[in-house]
């Protein structure tokens, strides 16, 4: 039977078993004290893999090249990844370096370029420096705590790290599914996020991890917005390498739903963590959405409220004007009937069966000043429901973004 999944205190990617990590700063970014801009994962086994990428028609190399190694349907070892510059919108040359960056990996991980998947993060538009990628390849040391400094490599903006996992006895063997990601702006996705890396020490199917993945993201990743962009980049992969010795999850199987599950907790974890750390954000903010047509349309309405910029200036301001939660839901494309609708801001009820609800305006401001704002949203259409994160609009984004490139 399967046990209780369990989230791992001070979780990161190399606390799946099989698996190391490190990471350094070879100036592709700004110097500053403690400051990294290039990383790799390797696992000591190969590893079947999943993916889910990007649906902007203008991508980066790394991304072309990713595509064409899953499709070879060969097992993956590990991955580099520099922070600092996106290699996109640079013609040819971004592919003939991305083809590069994972030779020059490939000999500094002991495996074939096929097994290794390449990605990069920053800014479009500039060629990535090669002679710099040698010298962090020659410079990581790898090691089996290495995660936090995996996640600290692949930063942009973000002012924390994103770190998480979760335990989980399957098939009478204890597993660990772990993960990293980063983004704080640029996250509007079609995906996943920017970039989120997820290991497991699990025995899993290629087949069936490809087959859930989607949906997952779906569920998590895709639910988020910071600012309503959406990256050249964004990649979320899952690596899985069988050193807990289960025997293999497929679908059907007793433990298949139970591993789709603890997946799904370690993106919610991840997600959670980048809408907190939004671009100049002070909040996150909680779309919940329950009682809809079906999952399709709660999700519209959900992330319809999530990426508004006046609902998510009404966060910063702590303002609980539901006036704009109904705006959102008019022109999210879900099936809506007014007299139906009940709304809550962190719990206090302020709309219900589509009629304003007298509540004491103060003490929700008050809960409003919170570090968390949730907007619940009840349809009481039929059962579909979903999640989605974003965080405030502050002045700070535009102070970021104002000069991001100087």
């Amino acid at each position: 039977m399967a046990g209780p999944i369990t989230r791992v205190d001070g979780g990161t990617i190399t606390t799946a078993r099989g698996f190391r990590a490190g990471g350094t700063y070879v100036g592709i970014k700004t110097y500053s004290e403690d400051k990294m801009d290039m990383g790799m994962l390797l696992s000591d086994t190969p590893c079947s893999v999943a993916a889910v990428f990007t649906k902007s028609t203008l991508v980066s190399p790394s991304v072309t090249l990713n595509r064409e190694t899953l499709r070879a349907g060969a097992p993956v070892r590990g991955l580099v990844v520099n922070s600092g510059i996106a290699n996109a919108g640079v013609g040819e040359q971004g592919y003939i370096d991305a083809k590069e960056m994972a030779a020059v990996a490939a000999a500094g991980l002991g495996v074939k370029p096929a097994e290794v998947l390449v990605f990069s993060t920053g800014v479009i538009g500039v060629e990535l420096p090669m002679t710099l990628i040698k010298k962090g390849v020659d410079e990581i040391q790898l090691a089996e705590d290495g995660g936090n400094s995996l996640a600290r490599a692949m930063m942009t903006t973000d002012t924390r790290t994103k770190e998480a996992g979760v335990s989980v006895n399957l098939g009478g063997a204890e597993i660990n599914i772990c993960g990293v990601a980063k983004g704080s702006g640029m996250i509007h996705p079609n995906m996943a996020t920017m970039l989120c890396f997820v290991a497991t020490d699990a025995a899993v199917e290629q087949d069936f991890m490809r087959a859930i993945l989607p949906d997952i993201a779906d569920n998590t990743l895709n639910m988020l917005d910071i600012d309503g962009d959406t990256s050249t980049n964004d990649s979320l992969v899952v690596l899985a390498n069988g050193a807990a010795g289960n025997s293999p999850i497929s679908g059907g199987s007793a433990d298949a739903e139970v591993f789709k599950e603890a997946l799904t907790d370690v993106l919610v974890q991840l997600t959670r963590q980048l809408a907190r750390d939004g671009e100049g954000a002070t909040r996150l903010l909680v779309a919940e959405v329950r009682g809809a047509k079906n999952t399709a349309d709660a999700r519209l309405a959900a992330k319809t409220i999530a990426s508004s910029l006046l609902i998510k200036s009404a966060v910063y301001g702590a303002d609980p004007n539901w006036g704009r939660l109904i705006m959102a839901l008019g022109r999210c494309g879900a099936e809506t009937v007014e007299s139906k609708i009940d709304l809550y801001i962190n719990g206090v009820c302020i709309m219900e069966g589509g009629r304003p609800v007298p509540f004491h305006r103060d003490a929700v401001v008050a809960l409003m000043r919170g570090d968390e704002v949730t907007f619940g949203v009840n349809l009481n259409l039929s059962d579909g429901q979903a999640t989605a994160w974003g965080c405030d609009l502050t002045e700070e984004y535009v102070v970021i973004n104002s000069a991001y490139t100087t």
